[in-house]
This record gives C-alpha cells, structure tokens and sequence, in this order.
C-alpha cells in the first residue's frame, strides 16, 4: 500500500513541477502550488483509519491513474443538450469544457457596471491584487489531501466578484462539463472563487455534469460574504455515475453578512462534498441546506462545518437524502460555538429516506460549545416510507406506486422549494419528478 501512495504522490509532484516549469504564474502562487503539493505529499491519499473517512474508502482513486483532461472544442458538443443544461430565463452563464472556458459556449453580454465574471487564468493578471488577497486564503487545503492536490495543481476555473454597493438582479451560472477522452481516466482540478463586497449581493449556480464515463472532478470553491453583503450560492451535481467528485466550499461572512449554500447531488459513483463556514462578524448569517437522491451503488459523503467564531450569529443547517438500491450516504455536520460566541442560534437537521431494505446511511451530527449563552439544536432521522400514508393515498384511488413515488418527491421537494433562482428550481423539479419515476435522466453533452 505504502508504495502505490509513493507512486501516487511521485505522480502528482512531476505534474506540479510541470505546471511550476511552464511559468507565467505570481510568485506567491507559485509558492503557495509548492506548500500544498509538499503537504499533499505529507498527507497522502485519505484512508477509512481516518476519523474523516472512516465510512468512505477512496483507494479506487488511489489505484487509478489519472492524467489532466485533455481539451475538448465546444463545438463538438451537442448543443441542444448543453441547452437543456444550462438555465432557463435570464442569466450570465460561463461554460468550461474539461475545464477550460468554452467562450463560444458563454454568454456574458450585458453584465452590470461593478459585477466581473470571467475564468481565473485571466483573473490571476487582470484582478491580480483581488486573487492574491483571497485565493487559499479561505479553503482549509492544509489537512485536506484533496484540497491540498488542487491548490497544487489547478489550472482554471471562474471568478465572481460584485463589487461594493451592486446588487446583480439577475443570477451567474458557472457550468462545467467533462467530456472524456483517450483511453486513461481524466481528471480536472477547478478553483473557483465569489466574491460580494459590502453591501453587494449575487446568487450563483456551479452545476457539474459530463458525459458517460471514468473521470475524476476535484474542485474548490471560496466564497467571501462581506460585511452586509449576500452570496446565494448553489451547487448541482450530475456527472456519470462511473465518474468520481470531491469538491470543497469554504464561505466566510463578515459582520451582518450572508453566505448561503445549496448542495444538490444527483450523480457520480463516488462523491465527497466538504463544506464550511467561518461566521468572522457579529450578525452574520449562514443558510446550508442539502439534497441527495442516488440508486445503484452510488456513494454520497457529506461532511459540514459551521464556525460560530463571534457573538450574535445565526446558522441553519437541512441536509436530506434519498437512498435505494445499494446506494450509500454519510452525513457528518460539526457546529462549532467558540468561547466568546454569546448569543449564538444555530440549528442543524439531517433526514434519510430508504427506499430499499440494502441502502446504508451513516449519520453523526455534532455540536461543540464553548459559550453558554445559546440556542443549539440538532437531530437526525432514518427511516422508511410510512406504511399508513401509502394506505391513505390508495384509499383515495392512488396507485401504490404512485403513492411511494408522490411521497418521496414531497419529503425531496422540501429542499428544492427552499432555492432562491426560479429557472433552477424548476429545472430540479422535472428532474426530479422524472428521477423518482426512474425514467432515463441521463444527459448526453457530446
């Protein structure tokens, strides 16, 4: 074992060094690639001896070797279903194929006076002072295996940034889609960032999907609220389900500032999503809530963290999922109260759905209070579909199918009806009427 992470690591550091060869980067990101692959190197690929990962076994990714994917043109995709992707409505969308911008994909026409949207490899010179105030400076890479190998080694991703006072009406779609290619198994290291100035606010979409097949999605996103400002972000996940995705989103909101997050996985074999918040000023606002519906043998893994570090906080935290099959979901939510954080209100919620006798659900929520003048709560609930309320239902002339099928998308839809972007709410509806169904939902891009 020793010597398949060794071989791993080696792997990656020559990928690093080539990037580092290649040039044209800062000096303090390229500084900052040689700490994280240092520490990667420390770290090595997370194990289940891990507390951390002790339900999910990643050596599948260990023991597969992954080159940078390669570039794909956009117009070899197929474009109607890219549209059936992509939000209706009015948006500002930015697409990335294999984690590259696709431009003749992108529609960025008519952005407002103070909103900036564009890939990061432009950012890094255009916005230069921006990016080195905030990049790495919020995702906690150094003892995250996956969050140290992408500092190390991304290449793109996007930028939002609302500048102070400006209010975007209309929402930012940021759609990353990995076609793969050759006969190795991709991967794609995105870093993403969003910034909302005081008293800004923009609401942002990042969905992940892509074409049947092996491939390995790691991403970062940091999301900075600032003082009195709003960052309403949403993240769907639907990539294949042979494909494997570990992704990060660490948000800090200043003082009465909002930083919200939606999580919503439908695909993937293997799926990680860490989130966290650091609440950094007094008033500060943070709203996660979380979906996951997965059949065969999927595996979903959802670890959260809220940071109350100052008085006078508020967080609410809903994460539920629907499991059939031999599908399996881990949900680990920590909320910290630190010591001088009085006046703290924070409530946290997990509820599981089985649809089979065979799906697993691991569930541990946690509360760590230094404070005492609070009001914390959290639970967790496992169950299946109640027996009285099929009953009910075929009493009033509905099939049993149909019954289980109109239960469970109501015990979903609480989720899907808590999110704010109209277009996206209605797109995850049909979804997932048609999923519940088990009519074919797959979407072909290419």
């Amino acid at each position: 074992m020793m010597m398949e992470v060794t071989l791993e690591t080696d792997h990656y550091r020559t990928r690093h060094d080539e990037l580092a060869r290649k040039g044209g980067m800062p000096d303090w990101l390229a500084g900052l690639r040689k700490k994280a692959i240092d520490r990667y190197s420390e770290l090595g690929m997370p194990t289940t001896h891990q507390e951390d990962w002790r339900f999910t076994n990643t050596q599948v990714l260990n023991g597969t070797h992954f080159v940078p994917a390669k570039e794909a043109a956009g117009a070899s995709l197929n474009l109607s279903a890219l549209e059936r992707l992509t939000l209706g409505g009015d948006v500002h969308r930015l697409v990335f194929i294999n984690g590259r911008p696709a431009p003749e994909l992108s529609d960025l026409a008519g952005l407002p006076a103070g909103l900036t949207v564009l890939p990061l490899s432009e950012a890094l010179t255009s916005h230069a002072a921006l990016i080195e105030a905030h990049l790495g400076r919020h995702a906690r890479w150094e003892n995250h295996a996956f969050a140290a190998l992408n500092t190390a080694l991304f290449e793109d991703g996007f930028v939002v940034h609302a500048a102070k006072g400006v209010v975007v009406e209309k929402p930012v779609h940021l759609l990353h889609v990995t076609v793969p290619s050759g006969t190795e198994p991709a991967v794609v290291h995105l870093r993403n960032l969003i910034i909302a100035e005081e008293s800004a606010e923009v609401r942002v979409v990042e969905s992940y999907v892509g074409r049947r097949g092996v491939y390995w999605t790691n991403s970062i996103t940091e999301i900075v609220a600032g003082p009195n400002a709003l960052a309403d972000h949403y993240r769907l996940q639907r990539e294949s389900e042979e494909s494997f995705h570990t992704g990060r989103v660490d948000m800090h909101a200043g003082r009465s500032g909002v930083a919200n997050t939606h999580a919503v996985t439908f695909g993937g074999l293997l799926t990680r999503n860490d989130t966290g918040v650091v609440l950094g000023g007094e008033g500060a606002d943070s709203t996660m809530n979380g979906l996951t519906v997965i059949t065969g043998r999927q595996v979903v893994d959802n670890h959260t963290s809220i940071d109350h570090a100052v008085p006078h906080c508020t967080s609410h935290e809903m994460y539920k999922a629907v499991l059939d099959d031999h599908s399996k979901t881990v949900f680990n939510g920590r909320i910290l109260v630190r010591k001088d954080a009085q006046k703290t209100d924070s409530k946290q919620t997990n509820k599981n759905l089985l649809l089979s006798n065979t799906a697993l659900v691991n569930t541990n929520p946690q509360l760590e209070i230094y404070a005492d003048d609070v009001k914390c709560t959290h639970g967790a609930t496992i169950g299946q579909l109640d027996e009285s309320m099929i009953f009910y239902l075929r009493s009033r002339g509905i099939g049993e199918v149909a019954a289980q099928h109109l239960l469970t998308y109501a015990f979903a839809n609480d989720i899907v009806a808590r999110i704010q972007v109209p277009a996206l709410r209605e797109r995850l509806n049909d979804y997932l009427v048609h999923r519940l169904r088990e009519e074919d939902v797959t979407e072909e891009v290419i």
